[in-house]
């Protein structure tokens, strides 16, 4: 009993406490996951395409959305601090924050530059008008097409093949 205690104690400890900021060099993990000091974090509100997903451009060829996402980030960020200010831990144990660089969101200039998407299930509207943008000025996924990041991991979770969960043949997008 004394050891669970302990265990459960020790996590709530190194766990960052909500409304905590954790600031620093950032390395990117995928499109909308970054890791500080140790710390995975989560971007709040958006959902960008999986590091191994494709998507369509405007030659209806696929490319590696996914990777550009992530490569796109880390370009952006360009070794300068990030500041996360923690709103909660998901299931994952990461932290889910809000992020920027240079006073700029982060979730907020991905979501503009096609390269997430909106996630009304967690962002409540908040990066709806900078994908209406995208969606206009037809950039990142928004060239071509895609399927929702969310429902290419239901595909895969469901026994799917990257190259068949990317294609939007399937109308899940």
């Amino acid at each position: 009993m004394a050891r669970l205690f302990l265990a459960a104690l020790a996590f709530v400890l190194a766990s960052p406490s909500s409304a905590e900021t954790i600031t620093g060099q950032a390395s990117v993990v995928d499109g909308d996951t970054l890791e500080i000091h140790g710390h995975r974090i989560r971007l709040i509100g958006v959902d960008a395409p999986e590091s191994d997903q494709l998507c369509r451009g405007d030659n209806s060829l696929q490319y590696r959305c996914g990777a550009k996402a992530a490569n796109e980030l880390a370009r952006f960020i360009a070794g300068r601090p990030v500041s996360c200010k923690s709103v909660d831990v998901d299931r994952y144990r990461r932290v889910v924050a809000i992020c920027s660089v240079g006073g700029r969101d982060i979730g907020e200039w991905m979501v503009r530059a096609g390269l997430a998407v909106d996630w009304p299930r967690y962002s409540k509207g908040t990066y709806a008008g900078a994908q209406k943008e995208a969606e206009r000025e037809e950039r990142g996924v928004w060239v071509g097409s895609h399927v929702a990041p969310w429902n290419y991991r239901a595909c895969r979770r469901d026994g799917g093949r990257p190259k068949g969960c990317s294609d939007d043949a399937s109308g899940l997008d």
